[in-house]
């Protein structure tokens, strides 16, 4: 499956399933996990592994801009049967609309892979993911899995229909 984001006729992001073992994959964890660290202190590594992407249910994916540059990434994986949290989600703010095209392709995806409900978890202290998902509809919920009693951690929920 490949999503296109199109604006005044003109494909701006693309994105698609691709190989989390990449060298652009690689990059963009690294870009991210840098920018994790300046933000909260924590590159966010210890919960997320690539070799979780291995899973079926799982989907890791790149966004690229109208000229093929890799500009982002996300993923989801299994947390249950019917839920599924959303990891490792982002951009490298080169272009517009970036997180928004992940999430709408990593949602649809999920659906199409019979979720009914997405996860995840930020920092507080990260006010731009906060906001963000706090547009696309996501709720705020009790902290889950390794994230409770983490005072530091928020989680978000949303139901796919």
């Amino acid at each position: 499956m490949l999503v296109a984001f199109i604006l005044q006729g003109i494909i701006m992001i693309t994105v698609e399933k691709s190989d989390p073992l990449s060298s652009e994959s690689h990059r963009l964890i690294e870009l991210l996990s840098a920018e994790l660290a300046t933000i909260t202190g924590d590159n966010g590594k210890s919960n997320f592994a690539v070799e979780t992407m291995s899973d079926e249910k799982a989907v890791w994916a790149l966004a690229k801009n109208s000229q093929g540059r890799v500009v982002g990434c996300g993923a989801i994986r299994p947390l249950t049967q019917n839920i599924a949290e959303l990891k490792r989600m982002y951009s490298d703010r080169s272009e517009s609309g970036v997180g928004s095209a992940l999430l709408t392709f990593l949602e649809k995806s999920a659906k199409e892979m019979g979720y009914t409900e997405l996860r995840l978890e930020t920092r507080h202290i990260n006010h731009r993911a906060v906001n963000f998902y706090n547009k696309k509809g996501y709720i705020r919920i009790a902290n889950y899995g390794p994230y409770i009693g983490r005072t530091e951690a928020v989680c978000f929920s949303k139901t796919l229909r």
